[in-house]
C-alpha cells in the first residue's frame, strides 16, 4: 500500500483514435481530483486504422513527438507514476505491436493498448465515482451509451446492478471513415447514416426495449457541441439549456433542423469550429438512435471522461485497493450476462461457482493465489458451460472458444485467454503440452491454469447430476488427505462416482489427495 501518492503529482496519458490527451493531477484522501495541467493533441491514429488497417509511419513519427512533450512535462512536475493506455485506434492496427514498441523506445513509457472491456470497465469507475460525490441518483432502469471515435458502449443498470454491456464497433469517427464514400452520392446521408446504424444495432434493440429505461445517460459524442448549439437557439425555457442535461424534445428539434447540413453550413450557422463539426453528425445520429427506444425524456451528460477512470484505476493499484464493491459486482453482473445469453444453467452455474470459491478459500494455505485469481476461477465457473450452446460432446472445447472472444468487463486479453483456458479443462480433460492453447502460456500462468481447473473440476463433480444435492462443504487436511466434508439430504453416489475420478490431478497440482 502506498498512501504516499496522496497529493502527490500523477499522470494518465490517454493514446486515443482521435487525440492524445495528458492529465497531470494530485489525488487526496476522498479521491478528490485536483488537475494540474491538461494537455490534448489530435491524432490520426484512428483515421488510418479505421481507413487501411494500419498506423503509418508520418502518424508514428508525429505521436511519438507528441508523446515527448506530454514526458518532458510530466518531469517539470516529477510525475514518478502514470499510466498510459490506447484504445481502438491502435488496439485494431494490423502493426499496434510496431507503434507500442517505436513509442516504447523513442519516448520511454510503456502504453498499455486497452480491450473494449477494460475501457468500459475505466469508464463505469468514473461513472460511479461521479455519482457518489453527485446528488444525482440513477433511477430504476439507466441506459448509458458511450460514444467514442472507434465504439459504442452500452449499459443497463436494473435496480443500481449492471444488466447488460455490450460494445460494438461503431464509433463516430469509424462510422464517418466507413461511409465517407455514400455522402456525396446522396442529399440525404443523414437517412443513410440511420438505416446502417439500424442495422448494426438491431440484434440488441429487442433486449434493450425489454428493460423499458427511463433514464439515459450519454458520454462522449460530442454532447458539449449539442448543448452548445442547443444554446444557440435562443429557448425561453431555461430548463432546456441545462448544462447537465439536453430535453428529448430540444434534441429531435435540433436533429431535424440539421441533419442534411453540410459540415460548411454547421460551421456558419452555428459558430462552430471544424473540429466541432467533423464527427458531430455520425455521433447525433447515434444519440438519435438510443433517444427512439428509451423512455427516458431527457439525456444527462456528466462531466466525465475515460482518463478519469483510468486515474481512479492508477490510484486504486497504487493504494492497493480495488475499487471494491461496486466494480466487482458490475463485473460479475456482466458475466451472468454472457452466461445468460448463451443459454447457460443457472441454478448448476451458481452451485459450481460456489463450491469452487468455497474450495478456493478453504485451500489458500495450499495454493496462495490472490484476489485477481479468485475472480478467474469465479469466471470460469459461471462460463464453463457456455459451450453448450454449440455441442453438448465437445463442449469443454467450445466453451474455450466462446470465452477466448468474448470482451469480459474489467480484463485483459490475457487474463480472459487464462479464464478461457479453466473452463476449457473443467470436464474430463487435463493440461498438455499437446494443446495449443495451454502450451503458449507461460510458466506461472500454465500453475495458475492447472491450479484453478483442479478446483473447478472438482466442484463440478459435486452437481454431477445438476440437482445441487450438496448443501453444506467443509475441508479438512489431515497430512497429505484433504477430507471433503459434504453435507446432503439427498444420495450423491453420481458425484461421488465423478469426485474419486478426478483426484488425481488436483493432487498433482496441489500436493495432497481429496476424499468424501
Amino acid at each position: 500500500m502506498m498512501t504516499g501518492i496522496l497529493n502527490e503529482p500523477i499522470a494518465v496519458i490517454d493514446v486515443g483514435s482521435n487525440y492524445l490527451r495528458m492529465s497531470i493531477t494530485q489525488v487526496d484522501e476522498k479521491t478528490n481530483i485536483k488537475i494540474l495541467e491538461s494537455v490534448i493533441k489530435p491524432t490520426q491514429n484512428g483515421r488510418d486504422t479505421f481507413i487501411s488497417g494500419r498506423i503509418s509511419i508520418n502518424t508514428i513519427h508525429e505521436t511519438c513527438d507528441t508523446l515527448k512533450g506530454f514526458v518532458n512535462l510530466m518531469k517539470d512536475y516529477n510525475v514518478r507514476h502514470y499510466k498510459a493506455v490506447s484504445t481502438s485506434g491502435i488496439r485494431e492496427a494490423e502493426n499496434k505491436q510496431y507503434v507500442l514498441e517505436k513509442i516504447r523506445l523513442r519516448v520511454g513509457i510503456n502504453v498499455q493498448a486497452i480491450t473494449a472491456a477494460e475501457e468500459r470497465f475505466f469508464m463505469l469507475k468514473a461513472i460511479r465515482k461521479h455519482f457518489l460525490k453527485s446528488n444525482f441518483k440513477i433511477l430504476k432502469n439507466t441506459l448509458i451509451v458511450n460514444v467514442t471515435s472507434g465504439g459504442l458502449e452500452m449499459l443497463i443498470y436494473k435496480k443500481n446492478q449492471l444488466k447488460f454491456a455490450e460494445y460494438k464497433k461503431l464509433g463516430a469517427l469509424r462510422l464517418k471513415e466507413n461511409l465517407w464514400e455514400l455522402e456525396k452520392k446522396t442529399l440525404h446521408f443523414s437517412k443513410v447514416m440511420e438505416q446502417h446504424i439500424e442495422s448494426k444495432l438491431y440484434l440488441l434493440k429487442d433486449v434493450i426495449l425489454k428493460y423499458e429505461t427511463d433514464c439515459f445517460i450519454g458520454l462522449g459524442g460530442e454532447l458539449k457541441t449539442v448543448i452548445k448549439m442547443i444554446e444557440g437557439l435562443n429557448k425561453s425555457n431555461d430548463e432546456s439549456i441545462n448544462k447537465d442535461f439536453i430535453l428529448k424534445e430540444n434534441f429531435l428539434e435540433l436533429y431535424h433542423k440539421i441533419k442534411d447540413m453540410s459540415e460548411d453550413e454547421l460551421m456558419f450557422t452555428y459558430n462552430l469550429s471544424k473540429k466541432e463539426t467533423e464527427l458531430l453528425m455520425p455521433s447525433i445520429s447515434i444519440f438519435y438512435y438510443f433517444f427512439k427506444i428509451t423512455n427516458s425524456d431527457r439525456i444527462y451528460i456528466p462531466k466525465i471522461s475515460l482518463w478519469q477512470g483510468i486515474l481512479y484505476d492508477l490510484v486504486d493499484e497504487l493504494m492497493g485497493t480495488t475499487g471494491k464493491e461496486e466494480s466487482f459486482r458490475d463485473i460479475i453482473s456482466s458475466v451472468w450476462h454472457i452466461g445468460n445469453k448463451y443459454g447457460i444453467n443457472k441454478p448448476h452455474a451458481a452451485f459450481v461457482e460456489k463450491i469452487s470459491l468455497s474450495i478456493f478459500d478453504q485451500t489458500y494455505k495450499l495454493h496462495k493465489l490472490g484476489y485477481k485469481e479468485r475472480m478467474y476461477l469465479q469466471v470460469a465457473s459461471i462460463l464453463h458451460d457456455v459451450g453448450n450452446i454449440i455441442n453438448n460432446t465437445y463442449h469443454h472445447i467450445h466453451s474455450y472458444t466462446i470465452i477466448k472472444n468474448q470482451d469480459i468487463l474489467g480484463f485483459s486479453s490475457k487474463e480472459i485467454d487464462l479464464i478461457a483456458n479453466i473452463a476449457r479443462y473443467h470436464s474430463y480433460e487435463i493440461p498438455m503440452r499437446a494443446h495449443n492453447s495451454y502450451q503458449v502460456l507461460d510458466d506461472k500462468s500454465k500453475i495458475i491454469v492447472s491450479t484453478l481447473a483442479a478446483i473447478l473440476k472438482l466442484a463440478e463433480c459435486l452437481d454431477s447430476s445438476h440437482l445441487q444435492k450438496i448443501k453444506k462443504l467443509k475441508l479438512v487436511l489431515s497430512g497429505e488427505t484433504l477430507f471433503f466434508n459434504l453435507e446432503s439430504e439427498d444420495e450423491i453416489i453420481l458425484e461421488e462416482w465423478n469426485f474419486k475420478k478426478n483426484v488425481d490431478f488436483f493432487e498433482e497440482v496441489v500436493g495432497v489427495r481429496p476424499i468424501i
